[in-house]
């Protein structure tokens, strides 16, 4: 891989955003967007009116302090929380309006996850884990695109192996796999860096730098990385329910200023 586009030996150069809030490209995007838990004097507000748009093909990182509403926003982007108000549309398609089980099928068709625990089933070997959601769906394997993606990953010969033989790094590319074994519209990355050490970190971050620019994948990733948040396009900073700052992601020294900045 070109080390422009992220490798292990540095971030990638981001190219020039190319569609602004708002914008009909998006893949997902929310309008006023509000999370309140308690009611109250115990009364927290998680988000306080998020508007924002994902355009497809894509990397944006979303960074802030603890409680900034980071985590909130993507559990709300990914239909895992449903916001007190506002709006999310994914692909289309109106969250806010769907019930449960319309929610689990948007879900395993149209978003790819990645978390920073790995979530990886025991009793499964890597590569039933890669197919896993296909297997749920009732899907069959395009059998070129698993290919495809376990030579991308670098994990071919460790398909047979189960989580517990596999190193951190390696659980994370299985994972990175999974996310993308049924092109979904969105991946949503949680921190997806954070249990690995600085090597199998650099690989797993330049894999999802590797499915923007090669596969066209749109990737939304929350960290609390400078270095992780350099790999991408873009950079939101959010602080106190709000975005306080939402353009390219310059690199790590730009990111790290914004971070103090914010306190």
């Amino acid at each position: 891989m070109d080390a422009q586009h992220g490798s292990e030996n540095g971030p990638h150069t981001p190219a020039p955003l190319s569609a602004a809030p708002g914008a009909a490209t998006a893949i997902v995007q929310s309008q006023d967007l509000c999370r309140t838990y308690g009611k109250g004097e115990a009364e927290v507000i998680a988000l306080a009116g998020v508007t924002v748009a994902f355009p497809g093909g894509r990397f944006a990182a979303i960074m802030g302090p603890s409680g900034s509403g980071k985590s909130t926003l993507m559990h709300l982007l990914a239909g895992l929380d449903q916001p007190s108000s506002g709006s999310v549309r994914l692909d289309g398609v109106e969250l806010t309006e769907l019930d449960d089980r319309a929610l689990t099928n948007l879900r395993r068709d149209k978003i790819g996850f990645i978390f920073q625990t790995f979530n990886l089933l025991p009793v499964l070997n890597a590569e039933e884990n890669i197919l896993l959601p296909l297997s749920i769906a009732g899907r069959e394997v395009d059998r070129d695109w698993f290919e495809q993606l376990v030579e991308t990953v670098g994990i071919r010969d460790r398909l047979t192996h189960r989580p517990a033989e596999l190193s951190g790094g390696q659980q994370q590319r299985v994972a990175v796999a999974r996310a993308l074994i049924s092109r979904p519209a969105v991946v949503f990355a949680d921190e997806p860096s954070g249990n690995l050490d600085s090597k199998a970190s650099g690989d797993v971050l330049s894999l999802l730098r590797h499915a923007v620019d090669d596969f066209s994948q749109t990737v939304v990733m929350v960290t609390h990385d400078a270095h992780a948040a350099s790999f991408a396009d873009r950079l939101l900073v959010l602080a106190d329910g709000r975005i306080v700052h939402d353009g390219e992601a310059r690199g790590i020294e730009d990111a790290l200023e914004l971070m103090k900045d914010i306190g």
